[in-house]
């Protein structure tokens, strides 16, 4: 099948591909993305978000601390990267939560969403993209999930690190 790059970015790219659905070729347009990591802090009950405005969508929103997976890289090294970068932070270790397609009708991405434990402030503090202008935000996990009731928190991978954290906290694991 035929496939063509039709944009190069700094983030993304987009190809055409011919498909083949019901025996008929149909093109397609594909975002190529690297794909992302997010990752779930819990401390004393507190669930970690990056405050920011995303012009994509015009609206300032909070997130669990996330940033986009390098080619070659493994998701775990990005989540560490990530909480060092955007929190000043390190951990023990990350535990898996999951991984997901936000957008597979038109895109490639996937995102890996890791808890961190036992975390604590990082030695060395790496900088952050020269593009980011974040605020931390520190916030009980009962408010989070709340916020998400309300339509008020929106981010996909945000939205399913705060229904695992309060499913943890219900089981009492």
């Amino acid at each position: 099948m035929k496939e063509k790059r039709v944009f190069r970015g700094a983030v993304f790219d987009v190809i055409q591909k011919d498909v083949c659905i019901k025996d008929m070729v149909v093109n397609r347009d594909v975002v190529i993305s690297p794909g992302g990591v997010g990752v779930l802090v819990i401390k004393d009950g507190n669930i970690l978000f990056v405050q920011q405005m995303r012009h994509t969508i015009n609206e300032v929103t909070l997130e669990i601390p996330a940033g986009k997976l390098e080619i070659g890289e493994e998701p775990s090294v990005t989540g560490l990267r990530e909480l060092n970068e955007e929190a000043g932070l390190t951990c023990e270790r990350l535990i898996p939560i999951s991984h997901f397609a936000p957008t597979p009708g038109y895109s490639n991405e996937k995102i890996w969403i890791f808890e961190a434990i036992n975390v604590s402030p990082a030695l060395e503090r790496h900088e952050m993209d020269e593009d980011e202008e974040i605020e931390l935000v520190w916030m009980p996990l009962e408010n989070a999930y709340q916020q998400v009731l309300e339509g008020k928190i929106i981010d996909g991978k945000t939205i399913i690190a705060i229904q695992y954290a309060m499913i943890k906290k219900k089981e009492g694991i």
